[in-house]
């Protein structure tokens, strides 16, 4: 029973405390004025009175109710009830101001005050029970007695209040009365566990619709803020009410304030949960509050703000939840659309609505919590019974592992209050616990059904109904209320009375002692056993994710260890890799625990050291996927298994397998170790209890049944029944019982103390595994965590001192493990109420438990240590270079496969990769060899190197290995050789021994200096690598760069002015040392270091020598050969040649980074170009690099001009002009060596004036003037699309001036759109010829210079290619430089903007495209396959960009302007297009010596920054690897694809070049120009000072070395033309990835360091001799992909027969010819051969025809075909037709074109033209037909160049070829004998060929295909 009321107060408005505009109640009166002893009086009432604050106001307001709930400190909640009504008084305002100063009271006067007002003053009833209804009524009706003036005395109505008792629960009807002539029925619950909600549940749902409200639920669940807002006190209850009836059975346990006052809402801001209503009046107030979710119960919205994550209910839960509560809400929806709808479907009332809506939330939970009580532990019974959850197993055996959601409820505080309640299994049950047990199976099948949960649902609210409502309402209700004119008009009605105290109290004492001598009311507790409901297990695997296909899974893993058991080992190690695939199944890894427990004897399994570690290995792949949580249950059942299974190792050590498992995360979490402790404890229970009963059983000798004998009783049904019989049992056995639960809790603690030292301490105490792997479990994963802060904290927490045990020798591992068992103890005995002194004893025992386990494993790891390793395959050596050393010796590692997928055997053939062996660090490479892990390929070997020096990227991993147990440390190093290793480091290589090898591998890759690099290095011992910083630390460039210009000033004899000059800051720190000087300041410095420098000697002794040095370098004889400048022996020079070679830079002072010696036109002094060089970048002025022979057009090379000219050298700061004009001394200077570089050309002094080319001749160029006409158009073309227009859509195709059929991209955006990626296949090969140019549209003219075109279609007006004039000279420069500048139209430059690409684009590109190439990971997303990757790096667009420039220079150039080539420090891009420029315009640089000499002159000697860009040393670290070198190579990759026969040097030259120019084993690719190297003394290093002639210093002696031996650089279909000018296609399409990005040979490492394959191949010859007796051997060979070197295994033929040549002369003991006579001497005898026969024939060899043909083809068939014609039509022809190639450049004029083209896809036998008859109705029309007897047709095309085949006709299908008759419209005058039908089995054709003749041949040609068919 309980009061109704536990207090009775009036609360008024306080006069005297009014502060400003504020006023605040006071309680006026309270009953009782004493506390009662079992609730005291809540303090703060008032505020709660009046939420909005107390205010006066001008017009009386209707009364209120509304029922706040304030909540004490035990968490009881109280409810008050307010009534408040208004009453008036004289405005307190007015005589205020009567009394005060009237300027003081003027602004408050400004408001017009009303003379009365009206306070408000409420009643309030504080009680606990809810009863709201019946509330409003009491109240209601004291005030209807004071209004009406009730004759009843106000004292009696309180004080019946007040004394009213009611029973809280069970369902009986009281009827009250107050004594005013009322009667209410106050209706008690059924079950005072269920809440009760009247209809707040049904309106909630209304106001926030059920989303909404499945938010507010999950986040009232997961402990998020929650806010309600709303205008009506009412609502904000009720609506709190409801949310809290919908969480049944969790109960909210934290702050809940249904109203808050506005005096009190910085509670919000609190940081614990809540769930608070609010007034909207303050809604403002909450606009700040960052985490907390409002919900508007007017507007209906929820906001979440947006760093507020709710977890919503799992799938399909959430779903179904939603369509059920539709069902409820909205039934119609169902019906909607229906044709006939049921009459009725209105939703229930809104009573029963509620009810059904927490129907669906009670379905929901009993769905969550099914099985709750399987995974609840019991650890002791008696006194009291303590119970845990285990909540892992729980998510595992429900698989919702994963949820969010579901972890955070079972985290909650509401679900542990849940546990505590719910757990005890004897105890009063309700419907809840009914549902969960008993109800699953329904609900499981209804899951599917909605209907089927709507009527359980129905079924569920109908309980929940009638226990609110048992009994049909009784309208017994009689209340006054107060009368309709009272109400109203009482004005001037009286306050409101105070009352008797007195008369009060006397009422409650005298009720107080009536209860007294009542007898006591016993409610009998039906107490039960709490059912359990089906276990989990059978529930989930009906539905959960079984494994496919895991019977055969599991007998796998079975057989594996019967085959291990029986010691049968070759079989269980076949099994073994499919069994460590099987268990990654959650099946199987529960039946190896279950197998392996049979094979335990009294808990021990002595094993051999084979089982042991596939035993071990197993365990260890079971663990490893494991979650640290463990929610299989899986660890918990290897935790006995690894503390039995051992082996012996010798003198009575015997090692358990715990000590190889330790490696994982579940043992250094406590969860774990509590659940399992908790397990185990509640096992043991169990067995106490069951024993106890199974003797007193024996006693009575009777079994009540059979069958429940033999069923198990768990855990709780044993405890339910202890707890029913312990009040019967004596005092003396309820203390033994409760001490023998305490003594099982003490000993499992003991036992676990020893478990955990097991697991925790590391085989090798010296390595911290323990915290190691904590500190890992921080990357691991985020849930861990307070394990690892745990660990981590308990280091800090002082060493427990009163144990006695100190141990000096103890390491930091036994105190943090000490630290771990302690705090495990100490929580697991606290909850399950172990004695303090049993506690004390457990902390003194850990340490010593902890010391003894070490000392064990210290016998153990020294036994373990002598222990032979388990056959681990033996490190391979690798093969070292001539000079090359170990820096490490090898580390065993693992090589884990990457995205490559040819290794892994996913392509086909066995997985090579993972594979074991040694990583070795040499000073020159990284190497890694060893033997893949695949039983079937283990006798195979890998191989995976890389330069060290090309590494690009190095970043630590951890791996987990398939087949291995432990997660490892390993690396991942990229290299920019295209080569990716991720190692992993075996267990057996120490940590720190990892992080030396870093070590090493960052200093070999960044040496301090360049002579740190392996080139400088090599054949020096490995030691004086490690400190060659010592050295040169001291020779610093700074001092290196003074002396030398101190030097080079004394031997020139007159002093260098050096002024401030502006440098980048990377040329800075490079050691610029102009720009440390001042202004003006001459740089003359004193002291000289006569050791530093070997230059400054060469220099001092002569200048001649240094000049003879110079001269003698490549560059001199090149420049010779193109006669730009002779080098007479006085260095005189004949005045009548137009250039001369100028030694202005032989001391490097007016440009560092050009070579000593440089071509400038003849008429511009010394002077002058000093003066100039200011105006450009890097003092890069422009010099001539090269000159068309034919038409004398120069190419000249420099760096972009300063973007703010040094000397005003531009009209004004912001629009510098492209053309200099400016009237300063150096712009014209600078106009004056541009005019000298013009007049330098024939075409310039031989016409008058300004015409055009047509001034001179060539054997090459007709002289009439129309090839020029016919030239121009083109260029423009081509200029335009370089530069592209702004006309142009970027992406989009401008038409150019090649007409429909050459469409073209624009240049001009650095990256070219997605969709414009690959153009369609534009064609423009060569010029001459193009049959269709002369009908190309003259007046398409091209923007230059930054014109804007006036009309959409044309060009400028002015187009310069309109002009009958050409400029003599284009400039190419940048476009983001040249903006704005004018073109004079008397110029005789021209300037071309064009877009370059920045470094940066190049180096991010790179990177791009070696992921593509090389990727780290394999990956199924489709937007990172391979070509979408390669796309994306835009490597190809950057290509396209540099190959259409340089083809745009190569045309300029061959019509006779000359080029200037101007583009960012005139040493990357400009370095790569003037390269290309000449490699395509000059056949000379497609041989060895041609492209060594381009490399050598333009790369080297122009100062390319190799060591810059490949950041080879530590200063260039940071500016990352930028291969413009690479590029260069690339696109010269590509013009060889499509002119095959152009170059002496075949693909594998590029990739060699490719390979060492980063791999720094030869010196030619150090230093940034020929200054640093000439500072460093290696560019003109003496022949003879090599030590040893193995070492090659320079790439290209080597090169030149290798080539004498093997013709591998030579390229066998080299057969040049005569002054050839290659015209690439450059279009994205025509572009294709060089395979050296993507091609790997595993076995031999890559190819490039000839002196290791030499010796392989060597080593693997000398071991088979032996085996030879075996029998016959296989001459068959499989070749892998990535592991074979194809170029080896199928050599082509001319190699083989080289080859055979030379094997066949050493058997015969010949002197072996070298490679190349051999192969010159046949050439000349095929093409003397070929003379002597008059027709060339088919049979003759491929290579050998190509070298009569002159009409050269670019791809491989060479058929001739006599016949002839005028070579000037021809070459019109060989244009047009239809070729898939570019057409091949000039036909020479001698020869007649004597062989038809074709494509590589036909084989034409025999082709001509042939009139053939149409179908019915169609005239005779002329084909050429091709008879291909390999495709075995006739094809006809409508011309012969044509491509599109117009008709084919199966040879197949001809029954016979015949003579035929002329029929009509057949060709006149052709005789009859031409005539032929060829009858097919569907139709006959009628042919007619030129003449009798020819008709012959074709009939003949025909039938001879049909008869060889």
């Amino acid at each position: 029973m309980a009061r109704l009321a536990d207090y009775y107060l009036v609360v008024g408005y306080d006069l005297d405390k009014r502060a400003e505009g504020e006023g605040q109640g006071r309680i006026l009166q309270r009953f009782p004025e004493k506390d009662w002893e079992d609730s005291p009086f809540p303090q703060g009432i008032e505020l709660f009175c009046q939420p909005s604050g107390w205010q006066l106001v001008p017009e009386r307001q209707p009364a209120s109710f509304f029922v706040a709930v304030l909540t004490d400190i035990n968490s009881d909640r109280h409810y008050c009830a307010c009534f408040t009504f208004w009453e008036g008084l004289d405005n307190p305002q007015l005589q205020k101001a009567e009394a005060s100063e009237v300027d003081e009271a003027d602004e408050e006067l400004a408001v017009v005050q009303p003379a009365q007002v009206f306070a408000p003053k409420s009643l309030v009833l504080v009680s606990r029970l809810d009863y709201t209804e019946v509330f409003r009524n009491c109240l209601g009706l004291i005030y209807t007695v004071h209004v009406d003036g009730l004759t009843v005395p106000m004292e009696t109505v309180v004080g019946n209040l007040l004394t009213c008792v009611i029973p809280i629960a069970g369902g009986s009807q009281r009827t009250i009365t107050l004594g005013a002539g009322d009667r209410q029925v106050i209706q008690t619950p059924i079950d005072d566990a269920l809440p009760v909600s009247g209809s707040s549940v049904a309106q909630l749902f209304r106001q926030l619709g059920i989303v909404n409200v499945l938010y507010l639920f999950c986040a009232a669940l997961t402990e998020h803020k929650i806010l309600f807002l709303s205008s009506s006190y009412q609502r904000l209850t009720d609506a709190c009410r409801g949310l809290l009836a919908i969480m049944f059975p969790l109960e909210y346990s934290f702050t809940y304030v249904p109203i808050l006052p506005g005096k009190l809402l910085e509670v919000l801001s609190t940081p614990t949960p809540f769930i608070i209503g609010v007034n909207s009046f303050f809604r403002s107030e909450t606009q700040e509050l960052l985490d907390v979710i409002i919900a508007d119960l007017d507007g209906g919205t929820v906001t979440i703000p947006e760093c507020v994550h709710i977890s919503l209910l799992p799938e399909p839960m959430l779903q179904q939840t939603q369509t059920v509560l539709s069902m409820v809400l909205d039934p119609e929806l169902e019906i909607a659309d229906q044709a006939f709808p049921p009459l009725s479907t209105q939703p229930s009332a809104l009573k029963i609505q509620d009810k059904e809506i927490r129907g669906v939330f009670l379905w929901l939970f009993a769905r969550l919590f099914q099985g709750y009580r399987w995974c609840l532990h019991i650890i002791r019974i008696h006194p009291e019974p303590v119970i845990r959850f285990h909540k892992a197993a729980f998510l595992g055996q429900r698989s919702l592992t994963e949820d969010d959601f579901l972890m955070k409820v079972l985290d909650g505080m509401a679900f542990a209050g849940f546990v505590s309640e719910r757990g005890p299994p004897y105890r009063a049950t309700d419907l809840f616990d009914d549902l969960v047990a008993n109800h699953v199976e329904r609900i499981r099948q209804e899951e599917a059904c909605p209907h089927k949960v709507m009527n359980h649902v129905k079924e569920l609210a109908e309980q929940l109904f009638k226990n609110e409502n048992p009994y049909p309402a009784v309208a017994m209700h009689k209340v006054q209320r107060p009368s309709e004119n009272s109400q109203n008009t009482a004005q001037n009605r009286s306050p409101f009375p105070s009352m008797d105290d007195v008369a009060v109290q006397l009422f409650i004492d005298h009720a107080a002692a009536k209860l007294k001598t009542a007898p006591p009311v016993v409610k009998a507790e039906l107490k039960g056993m709490v059912p359990s409901g089906p276990p989990l297990g059978d529930t989930v695997d009906r539905n959960g994710n079984v494994m496919a296909n895991s019977a055969r899974r599991l007998e796998v893993v079975r057989n594996c260890i019967t085959y291990i058991f029986e010691n049968k080992m070759l079989e269980a190690k076949k099994l073994m890799p499919a069994v460590l695939r099987a268990l990654k199944g959650r099946a199987a890894r529960v039946c190896l625990t279950q197998e392996l427990n049979q094979h335990v004897l009294q808990n021990r399994a002595v094993l051999d050291d084979q089982q042991f570690d596939y035993i071990v290995r197993m365990m260890n792949c079971t663990l490893q996927d494991c979650s640290h949580i463990d929610e299989h249950g899986i660890a918990a059942a290897l935790l006995p298994l690894v503390t039995a299974f051992c082996r012996k190792m010798g003198a009575g050590i015997t090692q358990f397998a715990y000590s190889c498992v330790q490696e994982h995360m579940v043992w250094t979490t406590m969860q774990f170790w509590e659940a399992m402790f908790y397990s185990d404890v509640q096992n043991h229970i169990r067995a106490l209890y069951l024993e106890t009963e199974e003797g007193e059983q024996q006693n009575n000798h009777e079994q009540p049944d059979g069958s429940d004998s033999r069923r198990e009783i768990s855990a709780l049904e044993l405890a339910s029944e202890q707890s029913r019989l312990w009040p019967t049992l004596s005092k003396e056995m309820q203390t033994e019982r409760v001490q023998k639960e305490e003594s099982t809790v003490f000993s499992q603690a003991i036992h676990y103390a020893n478990r955990m030292s097991y697991l925790l301490l590391p085989l090798d105490t010296s390595k911290n595994r323990l915290l190691r792997t904590t500190g890992l479990a921080d990357v691991e994963s985020v849930s861990n965590s307070y394990v690892t802060n745990s660990i981590a904290g308990s280091m800090a927490e002082s060493y427990d001192t009163e144990s006695g045990f100190e141990d000096a020798e103890s390491s930091d591992v036994a105190n943090s493990v000490v630290r771990f068992i302690n705090r495990f103890v100490d929580k697991v005995c606290n909850e399950s109420g172990v004695t303090n002194e049993h506690l004390k004893a457990l902390h003194t025992m850990i340490p010593d438990i902890v010391q003894m386990h070490i000392e064990t494993l210290d016998a153990v790891h020294r036994e373990s240590k002598r222990l032979p390793p388990i056959q681990k395959p033996k490190l391979l050596r690798p093969m070292l270079l001539p000079g090359e050393e170990l820096v490490m010796d090898g580390m065993r590692v693992h090589l884990i496969p990457d995205g490559r997928e040819e290794a892994t055997g996913l392509m086909g053939g066995p997985p090579l990769l993972p594979a074991e062996g040694a990583i070795f660090l040499t000073t020159y490479r990284l190497i890694f060899k060893g033997t893949p892990n695949d039983p079937l390929v283990g006798e195979q070997v890998v191989t995976r190197s890389f330069p060290i020096a090309s590494l690009t990227k190095e970043k630590r991993i951890s791996v987990t290995l398939p087949m291995d147990q432990f997660v490892q440390e390993g690396l991942q190093l990229r290299s920019c050789t295209f080569q990716l290793m991720k190692i992993a480091f075996d267990e057996e290589v120490a940590s720190d021994l990892a992080e030396v090898f870093r070590k090493h591998m960052h200093k070999l890759r960044y040496p301090q200096h360049v002579q740190g690099t392996f080139a400088f290095t090599m054949g020096q011992c490995g030691k004086m690598v490690v400190e060659h910083k010592t050295k040169d630390k001291n020779q610093s460039l700074k001092t290196l760069s003074k002396n030398l210009v101190k030097s080079a000033k004394r031997t020139i004899g007159r002093q260098y002015v050096t002024r401030k000059k502006y440098s980048p800051p990377t040329w800075e720190n490079r050691s610029s040392f102009q720009s440390e000087l001042d202004e003006d300041e001459i740089s003359v410095s004193e002291e000289v270091d006569q050791s530093s420098l070997t230059l400054s000697s060469t220099m001092r002794s002569s200048d001649r020598q240094t000049m003879s040095n110079v001269v003698e370098r490549a560059c001199c004889r090149d420049y010779q050969r193109l006669g730009l400048g002779t080098l007479s022996n006085s260095l005189t020079r004949s005045k009548n040649e137009p250039f001369r070679i100028s030694t202005v830079n032989r001391m490097y002072t007016v440009c560092r980074s050009y070579p000593g010696l440089l071509i400038v036109p003849q008429s511009i002094p010394d002077t002058t170009i000093q003066r100039i060089c200011r105006c450009y970048r890097q003092n890069r002025f422009p010099v001539v690099c090269w000159r068309n022979p034919r038409t004398k057009a120069v190419l000249l090379r420099s760096a972009g001009l300063h973007a703010k000219g040094v000397v005003g050298f531009f009209k004004s700061p912001n629009a510098p002009a492209s053309g200099p004009s400016q009237a300063d001394s150096t712009s014209l200077e600078q106009e004056k060596y541009l005019q000298a570089i013009i007049s330098s050309m024939p075409s310039y002094s031989e016409s008058s004036g300004r015409n055009t080319l047509s001034g001179f001749t060539s054997t090459h160029m007709s002289t009439s003037d129309s090839s020029d006409k016919l030239r121009q158009p083109k260029i423009g073309a081509l200029m335009k699309q370089v530069m592209g227009t702004k006309e142009d859509v970027p992406g989009t195709f401008s038409r150019g001036a090649l007409g429909q059929r050459a469409k073209v991209i624009s240049l001009s955006q650095p990256k070219v759109s997605g969709k414009a990626r690959n153009p369609p296949r534009g064609k423009w090969g060569s010029i001459r010829g193009s049959g269709r140019l002369s009908a190309y549209n003259p007046d398409v003219g091209t923007r230059l210079a930054g014109k804007e075109s006036p009309q959409p279609n044309g060009g400028p007006s002015e187009a310069l290619f309109l002009r009958q004039q050409k400029a003599y000279l284009y400039i190419i420069g940048d476009k983001a430089q040249l903006k704005g500048g004018k073109q004079d139209s008397f110029q005789q430059w021209e300037v071309v903007p064009i877009e370059v690409c920045d470094v940066r684009q190049v180096k991010n590109s790179f990177k791009k495209l070696m992921k593509a190439c090389v990727p780290s990971s394999s990956t199924s997303d489709p937007n990172m396959s391979f070509l979408r990757c390669l796309e994306e790096s835009e490597w190809m667009a950057l290509l396209h960009r540099v190959l259409q420039v340089s083809v745009l220079v190569v045309e300029l150039l061959d019509t006779g302007s000359s080029v200037m080539v101007s583009l960012e420090d005139g040493w990357d891009v400009t370095t790569q297009v003037v390269s290309l420029v000449q490699l395509l315009s000059d056949p000379y640089y497609r041989t060895f010596d041609g492209f060594r000499l381009l490399v050598e002159k333009e790369w080297l000697s122009f100062g390319h920054r190799f060591s810059h860009r490949g950041a080879q040393t530590l200063g260039s670290q940071s500016s990352g690897f930028t291969p413009v070198f690479l590029q260069f190579l690339d696109c010269v990759h590509q013009i060889h694809l499509q002119f095959p026969m152009e170059f002496e040097f075949s693909q594998y030259y590029l990739k060699f070049l490719a390979y060492h120019y980063v791999s720094n084993r030869f010196r030619t690719f150090l230093l940034d120009s020929d200054y640093e190297r000439i500072e460093l003394g290696v560019l003109y290093e003496e022949k003879g000072e090599r030590k040893s002639p193995q070492v090659c210093k320079s790439v290209w002696d080597y090169i030149d070395r290798l080539n004498k031996k093997t013709p591998v650089f030579y390229n066998y279909m080299f057969s040049p033309e005569d002054e050839e000018v290659l015209r690439p296609y450059t279009f994205n399409s025509n572009l294709k990835v060089w395979d050296f990005y993507m091609e790997e040979t595993l076995s031999e490492g890559p190819s490039y360091d000839w002196e290791l394959r030499g010796r392989q191949e060597r080593a693997a010859e000398e071991t088979p001799d032996k085996a030879d007796s075996s029998g016959p051997k296989s001459q068959r060979h499989i070749v892998w992909p990535c592991y074979d070197s194809l170029s080896k295994a199928v050599p082509d033929a001319i190699t083989k027969l080289l080859q055979d040549l030379q094997s066949l002369e050493a058997e015969l003991g010949q002197t072996s010819e070298k490679w190349k006579d051999t192969w010159d001497k046949m050439k000349t005898a095929q093409r003397t051969e070929a003379k002597l026969e008059s027709k060339p024939s088919f049979s003759s060899s491929l290579l050998m025809s190509s070298n009569l043909s002159h009409q050269r083809r670019s791809q491989g068939v060479y058929l001739q075909e006599s016949g002839g014609g005028s070579s000037i039509n021809l070459a019109l022809d060989c244009e047009a037709s239809a070729t898939s190639t570019p057409a091949a450049g000039r036909p020479s004029t001698s020869t007649l074109y004597s062989q038809f083209q074709s494509t590589e896809s036909e084989n034409r036998s025999f082709e001509g033209i042939l009139f053939k008859k149409g179908a019915l109705l169609k005239p005779w029309k002329p084909r050429w037909f091709v008879l291909d007897k390999t495709k075995h047709q006739l094809r006809y095309y409508e011309s012969r160049q044509d491509k599109e085949c117009k008709g084919v006709i199966e040879l197949a299908d001809v029954e016979s070829v015949i003579p035929g008759t002329p029929t009509m419209g057949a060709p006149k005058n052709i005789e009859e004998k031409a005539f032929f039908d060829l009858k097919t089995t569907k139709r006959v054709y009628n042919f007619c060929a030129q003449d009798s003749l020819n008709a012959q041949l074709w009939m003949d040609s025909v039938q001879s295909c049909l008869s060889d068919a």
